[in-house]
Formats: C-alpha cells, structure tokens, sequence
C-alpha cells in the first residue's frame, strides 16, 4: 500500500483516459495537487512524464496501456493518504473488484469515459470521465478530490481541448 501522511487536508487530482493527451486546462487545474492519481488508459510515457512534473502520481494500467513504459504499472493500487484509504483500477466490474481487507474509503476509476461521483455504503466511487478522448457525447472532464480527516469531496471539472 502506499502512503502519504504528514497533513490532515489534502487536494488530490483524479484524471483517467487521457489516451496519449493532456490538455492545458489539466495542467493549470492540478498546480496545486498533493498527489495525482490517474485511473489507466494513460496511452503513452510522455503523458504520465508531465503529470508527474507537476506532482507526485500514482497510475494504473489501463487496457489501452500497451509496451515496455506501462510495463511497471499495476492494475491495482491502495493508497493510505491521511485517514483515507483509496482503492483505484481502470475498469470496475462491480464492488467484488475491492479486496473486502482493504477497508476503502473511495474507489476512483476510469474507462467508462462518462464522469460520476456516487455513495454507496459508505464509500465514495469517483469517475473523473476522460480528459483525453471524448465518448458519445460526454464531455472531457477531470477531478479534483479534497480530503479533510475523513471527509471526502469530490469535484468534477468540465474541459476544453
């Protein structure tokens, strides 16, 4: 599992599908991040190379996420961040994909490329949607996740190309 401590109010960025893109408003919008996480289908080193110089990342791989750079990427990850517990993969085939050990708080994932922020037994299931292909009508969107102690916000960000 991996951690950050040290703080009790963190602002993670969340992105998913980027598909070998990043659009500019990703940038300006995940400045501030303690941590990016992003949920698979990342399409190429050079787009996790620039979100990693911005802040610290953590990726998944997608099913997209091909070749000798994604070969170091798991399709799983719990992240311990304060008093929270993440769990993220790209694709989500129901709630028997978290590990019941894991006592997660959310669980952020990808591939639907459709956005969406749910409760459901106490955990907070987090979609960022795509910020780098668009899918049927869905808009290009990204997250932004606040962490307060236990508490847990998340924030959806419609972007341009």
């Amino acid at each position: 599992m991996k951690r950050r401590q040290g703080k009790k109010n963190y602002l993670i960025g969340v992105i998913s599908d980027t598909h070998g893109k990043l659009p500019s408003p990703v940038m300006k919008l995940f400045k501030k991040v303690d941590l990016i996480i992003h949920a698979g289908d990342i399409d190429s080193a050079d787009a996790l190379d620039r979100l990693k110089s911005i802040a610290p990342t953590v990726a998944v791989r997608g099913n997209m996420d091909f070749g000798q750079w994604a070969g170091s990427l798991k399709e799983t990850e719990t992240i311990r961040i304060g008093e929270v517990v993440l769990f993220v993969r790209h694709i989500l085939d129901g709630t028997g994909m978290i590990p019941a050990s894991a006592d997660v708080d959310a669980v952020i994932y990808g591939h639907t490329h459709r956005s969406s922020v749910e409760r459901q037994e106490g955990i907070l299931f987090l979609n960022p949607g795509s910020a780098g292909q668009r899918r049927y009508s869905n808009p290009l969107s990204i997250a932004l996740l606040h962490i307060r102690g236990k508490d847990l916000q998340a924030e959806i960000f419609k972007i341009e190309e």
